[in-house]
């Protein structure tokens, strides 16, 4: 909607812009959805063949794949024709630099000259462009000028915006951003597939590295750790429950709530539109513990119930039907005010707004949708199970009593209780205690809203004085990259100073962003750390950050940098502003009124 308002508003614009002046939307994709960084290296393919591939080649097939929406390439040598003029000559045909330009405007124009129908044949007429061979005008004497005679024709680099490099040697690297609300792993698969069918047309010198940053690669990790995390809980709960309750078909009983409560979450999550991802994985495993509650309480209750009845004379027992009828009525409406309870609780997440709204929204749906699953397994599965699993009198004969486990805790517990009732003011007091240091601890905690990701990659920001040449500023990329590969744990690097000619990121030609992958082995990430931003001190001329490519864009798109209290000044006299950015000491600086 905010792109068909814009696109309106720039189709009544047009009219009152410069000639030759044409706003164009940029592609529908945000910081975060880059996906991937595909460098390209040779031997000996010079820098401007290998940058021609990366343009004509390699970008119009992965922008042919589904859910791409934009490919920016950076680094090598972009390809141009250059009219290097002559004035001498210019000056002896009577040629005007205006005329030249002219001409070479027109120079990449191939025109339609219509048909020529000669002994009963038809043939097409056109013009073909010709750089050196285009007509500039008639020269002296009438005769035909063209850009030839007044001007050097050749081919050469346009001049650069930005440098690329891969582990300190120059490459063409290729950002790929998708599309919104597409899935990121299928689209980099595609990628990947097509990749590996452009490199048999590539010559053989060329090598494609399609690892330099891969977002994929940290959504499969992070899925892949939430889905062990799952596992690994669903299997505590069972060893716990067999614990506790101490029979195996009640333990079976409860367990079957968890799959069967997951099953009916991923039934509603593909309803409302949604995927497994990492925030709805994460939901499911907050909820994994709670999904077995509402099944432990009925099974118990009902198995307590039936032993009971078990307990007394033949003629007193009534029929297993009814006692575990009345045993999960009894305890339905607790189950039932427990369980909104804890929805409740997650409501206020709904509410939230910006990146915290759509980061947690998924979190919240999914564990509320699973307690929801486990409160109707518990209501219907449950009591079944029950009746078909517990009702046995063999079954109930042999446990008539409850197991060793509960009994001793129960044993211990009212000790306890007693000993704390024939205490109640040291009791109360070491609670109020521990209650005013927990605040104290509290307050004193720092506070972030995400927690620090470990993606296995760094990104790291640098920059130098305004005002650096391009060149220095590669000179000095070249050496952090140089510095960098000397860390042991450090694999690779890829870096990018200044900005693409496509690029729609305005990034200053002083500045660099290096990705830095790496595989941690004796050392601790906190050491590696240390050793990386020591190694960047190291550096003179440079102001780095050290941050993680999924972090990194992150802030990106919150404040555009990662300190944690950014101050933006914005006007129309860039001096004023400079120096009131620079201000120092205690003085407020000047305001002009209004």
């Amino acid at each position: 909607k905010a792109r068909q308002t814009v696109s309106e508003k720039m189709m009544v614009l047009a009219g009152t812009l410069p000639q030759g002046i044409t706003p164009v939307l940029a592609p529908q994709s945000s910081v975060m959805g880059e996906i991937l960084f595909v460098g390209m290296q040779a031997d000996s393919t010079s820098m401007m063949q290998l940058r021609t591939l990366a343009d004509w080649v390699v970008k119009p097939a992965i922008l042919a794949t589904g859910g791409v929406s934009q490919v920016t390439i950076i680094g090598g040598d972009y390809k141009q024709y250059q009219v290097l003029a002559d004035p001498l000559k210019m000056n002896a045909y009577g040629v005007s630099m205006e005329r030249l330009a002219e001409a070479c405007r027109q120079a990449a124009d191939n025109s339609a000259g219509g048909v020529v129908r000669d002994y009963g044949n038809e043939y097409a007429i056109r013009g073909m462009a010709r750089t050196a061979a285009t007509l500039v005008g008639p020269g002296p004497g009438g005769r035909p000028v063209t850009i030839g005679d007044v001007a050097r024709v050749t081919i050469g680099s346009a001049q650069k915006m930005g440098y690329a490099s891969h582990c300190a040697r120059p490459c063409v690297i290729l950002s790929i951003s998708k599309q919104p609300n597409v899935n990121t792993l299928r689209v980099t698969e595609n990628i990947e597939r097509n990749l590996e069918d452009i490199r048999k047309s590539l010559p053989p010198d060329v090598t494609i590295d399609s690892r330099i940053f891969r977002q994929a690669d940290f959504i499969e990790a992070s899925v892949g750790n939430v889905g062990r995390a799952l596992v690994e809980g669903a299997l505590f709960v069972i060893v716990t429950l067999f614990l506790f309750l101490g029979s195996f078909r009640t333990t079976v009983i409860s367990v079957v709530a968890i799959p069967l409560s997951l099953l009916g979450t991923l039934v509603a999550l593909h309803l409302m539109g949604m995927n497994i991802n990492t925030m709805t994985l994460g939901g499911m495993c907050i909820a994994i513990g709670s999904l077995v509650d509402d099944a432990i309480i009925d099974v118990e209750n009902v198995y307590k119930r039936l032993r009971q009845n078990r307990a007394l004379p033949p003629e007193s027992r009534r029929p297993a039907l009814d006692v575990i009828f009345e045993a999960s009525k009894e305890i339905r409406a607790s189950i039932l005010n427990a369980t909104f309870i804890i929805m409740v609780a997650f409501v206020p997440l709904f509410f939230l707004s910006g990146m915290e709204g759509r980061m947690l929204k998924p979190l919240g749906i999914t564990y509320i949708v699973s307690l929801f699953m486990s409160l109707v397994v518990a209501m219907t599965v449950t009591p079944l199970m029950c009746r078909l699993v517990l009702s046995g009198d063999r079954y109930l004969d042999r446990n008539v009593s409850e197991n060793r486990l509960s009994r001793g805790l129960a044993q211990g517990y009212r000790r306890m209780l007693a000993r704390a009732l024939g205490h109640r003011r040291a009791v109360l007091g070491v609670t109020a205690a521990l209650l005013v240091v927990a605040v104290v601890l509290f307050a004193r905690m720092g506070r972030s809203f995400l927690p620090e990701f470990n993606e296995g990659s760094l990104t790291i920001s640098a920059v130098t004085r305004p005002g650096v040449s391009l060149d220095v500023s590669n000179e000095l990329g070249n050496a952090m990259e140089r510095e960098l590969l000397k860390i042991p744990e450090v694999s690779s690097t890829s870096r990018r100073t200044g900005r693409g000619e496509l690029d729609e990121h305005s990034q200053a030609t002083n500045s660099a962003e290096i990705d830095v992958n790496f595989s941690l082995g004796g050392r601790s990430k906190d050491e590696f750390m240390a050793d990386v931003r020591a190694t960047l001190a190291s550096i003179p001329g440079i102001a780095a950050t050290v941050g993680q490519p999924l972090g990194h864009r992150i802030d990106h798109m919150l404040s555009g940098t990662r300190a944690n209290i950014a101050i933006k000044l914005f006007g129309t006299d860039l001096s004023r502003m400079q120096a009131i950015g620079r201000h120092q000491g205690g003085r407020r600086p000047h305001r002009r009124p209004g």
